[in-house]
């Protein structure tokens, strides 16, 4: 009886899932990918199953990564000491040569995961085929933090024509100069939400290590579960969003405004969040919405 009730409980599971399956075929789907969930063993394979697992069922995944904790090691490695400006990596020729290496490294670890999943992938840069342009980023204070890159363009051909064949697109963010054609490196949620925006997608999700928007960063209790983007611009406007939630709401905020239906900031360090998130009526984390949705009007 109980290996009976268990049964019924995976089917509920399943039934509930259906009309996100339903309304989400076919759509496509950026997760940008980094935090605790690329360096614990165990996330990592939450994060890749779960992303095969929206492959699987007809959604058009599109991964873009980080890899700045592993940069900054190598950069220690070779001798040097990791810069930051307001956030952004202070980035010299030595530090981009090692940040390319590093990035394209993990970028062709994902693909091995995804393609132990028994999804086709493909690991490319926003170099390849233009897919990323930019022109050189300076910090708020004026000064000179070498090649980082604000992305100025997005062509989302190279993109399309993986997922056309079949493959999940698996980025790095590293961008092609505008005029000079060097590389840059591009902060890993500017070139998700870049991305999304270009290819107008059903949802954005940041896989980042924190619960979601909370009304107090201290209190994981006070998680707010949905913002329109209006209320979005409030919460930033009064002084709530401190640290690293400033720029990513401002991220959701600009997807949201430029085409991407939703944008979700999930907590990487659960596992299967994603699929708690899209899959499930309540999900988890934060959910950013366009001043007229509604985040459950998902019809069984």
């Amino acid at each position: 009886m109980d290996n009976m009730e268990s049964w019924i409980e995976k089917a509920n599971v399943l039934v509930e899932a259906l009309p996100y399956i339903r309304e989400f075929n076919g759509k496509k789907i950026v997760v940008k990918y980094g935090g605790s969930a690329m360096k614990d063993a165990a996330l990592k394979k939450s994060v890749i199953t779960d992303v095969a697992l929206l492959k699987l069922v007809g959604m058009k995944p599109i991964i873009v990564h980080g890899g700045g904790k592993e940069i900054s090691k190598w950069v220690r490695l070779s001798g040097g000491q990791p810069e930051f400006v307001n956030g952004l990596r202070v980035t010299d020729d030595k530090t981009m040569e090692i940040a390319e290496m590093v990035l394209n490294r993990v970028n062709k670890g994902l693909v091995q995961y995804m393609e132990e999943n028994g999804v086709k992938a493909c690991g490319i840069s926003g170099k390849d085929g233009g897919t990323l342009r930019c022109v050189r980023r300076s910090s708020p204070g004026g000064k000179d933090i070498g090649y980082v890159g604000q992305v100025t363009s997005v062509d989302p051909s190279l993109i399309d024509s993986l997922i056309d064949q079949d493959f999940v697109p698996v980025i790095c963010p590293i961008g092609l100069g505008e005029t000079d054609f060097k590389s840059y490196n591009i902060n890993a949620d500017d070139a998700a939400c870049a991305i999304a925006s270009a290819e107008k997608a059903e949802k954005l999700a940041f896989l980042s290590d924190i619960e979601g928007v909370c009304q107090d960063p201290l209190d994981p209790d006070t998680l707010i579960s949905e913002l329109t983007v209006s209320e979005a611009k409030e919460f930033i406007e009064a002084g709530n969003a401190g640290g690293g939630m400033l720029p990513k709401l401002q991220n959701c905020i600009h997807a949201i405004e430029n085409g991407v239906s939703r944008v979700h900031i999930l907590d990487g360090r659960i596992m299967h969040c994603l699929l708690l998130e899209f899959f499930t009526n309540r999900g988890i984390g934060t959910a950013i919405l366009g001043d007229h949705q509604n985040k459950y009007n998902v019809q069984g």
